[in-house]
């Protein structure tokens, strides 16, 4: 990657839509805060399935936002900009991000940031933005989290599966997962899943019902869609929750909504860009004062699976999407890995 100017930085385009290899190392010129914004010195980005999505061109950039993939950092703040209270330079944050995290520095709103929890690390810290906003905004906000007795979450071993199973079960809830292997429902149960499923042998809709003796779950967190959508209404207990992140394996179903009527069931699910800044800061407040402290109490740990230089992102993506990877994928800055 070419050195850059002392009003340049490092980074990471999307060169065109495609697979991984259109991820390319480029220079730009470093981001000015604007009112309210903060620039923060990148350390690591988290890479997350909507960068995949981005980079596919199957997911729009908002008007405004950096075309730059990259959804949560964490580093050091290093310019802030009129109208900014609660944080300073030289702060250490996580960050979710409208968009430009795989860069040296990156603009995003302040009440995006978040102080980074005592004993985690940068490293670590650069996983929490978008898996915990996105499970407080819709397990929390949109699901009565607080209400469930018990949880069905898909895909127990990747980033919103494991964070999902330790907040859940830091709240007393019985976690239901599922997962692809042996070994990836070993990590789950390690997490504190009370029952990991391998969907590959096992089916998770007759396990749930003769765990449950046929009560169900109150809710179901997923993002494969497809034929999973109507076994998860098979799950559900009574006024239960099916909260849908994405479809993996398709949105377009042919579904019998019976169970919706009879069980009196909600549908619902959503994106955690496009909503308003004032929804991600009220996010930002539940964590700081409700979650946070579990990490400082060993109850939350950050799962990291692997880590890649800035400039090898395509090699994440590549990982990314192989699906093998247990936790969260981290790219490190230059300065990142120094400080390493």
């Amino acid at each position: 990657m070419s050195q850059a100017s002392n009003t340049q930085m490092r980074c990471i385009e999307i060169s065109q839509p495609g697979g991984p290899s259109v991820l390319v190392p480029a220079l730009r010129e470093r981001p000015q805060p604007e009112a309210g914004d903060v620039i923060i010195k990148v350390t690591a980005a988290g890479v997350n399935y909507p960068d995949v999505l981005q980079r596919q061109g199957r997911y729009d950039v908002p008007p405004g936002a950096s075309d730059l993939p990259g959804l949560e950092v964490a580093g050091t703040i290093v310019e802030v900009g009129a109208d900014v209270t609660g944080f300073v330079v030289g702060d250490k944050v996580c960050a979710l991000t409208p968009g430009g995290g795989y860069a040296e520095f990156v603009r995003t709103p302040a009440e995006q940031c978040l102080h980074i929890p005592p004993g985690v690390g940068m490293t670590e810290a650069a996983t929490l933005p978008e898996v915990y906003y996105t499970i407080w905004f819709n397990l929390v906000m949109q699901g009565n989290l607080f209400q469930a007795r018990r949880l069905l979450v898909h895909g127990g071993s990747g980033g919103i599966g494991s964070a999902t199973i330790q907040l859940a079960s830091a709240f007393g809830i019985e976690v239901f997962t599922t997962a692809s292997t042996d070994e990836a429902c070993d990590f789950c149960r390690d997490l504190g899943a009370a029952v990991a499923i391998n969907y590959t042998n096992e089916d998770y809709v007759t396990v749930v019902q003769d765990r449950t003796q046929g009560q169900g779950v109150n809710i179901v967190l997923d993002m494969v869609g497809g034929d999973y959508i109507q076994r998860n209404l098979t799950c559900l207990a009574q006024k239960g929750r099916l909260i849908n992140l994405y479809y993996l394996k398709g949105s377009k179903v042919e579904l019998d909504m019976m169970p919706v009527l009879v069980k009196n069931l909600t549908l619902t699910g959503s994106l955690l860009r496009p909503q308003p800044l004032s929804v991600k800061a009220e996010i930002a407040a539940g964590l700081e004062k409700t979650v946070w402290p579990f990490f400082k109490e060993g109850k939350i740990r950050s799962v990291v699976s692997e880590t890649f230089p800035l400039e090898r992102a395509s090699e994440a993506h590549a990982m990314m999407e192989a699906g093998q990877h247990a936790g969260k994928i981290v790219l490190l800055t230059e300065y990142g890995r120094k400080l390493g």
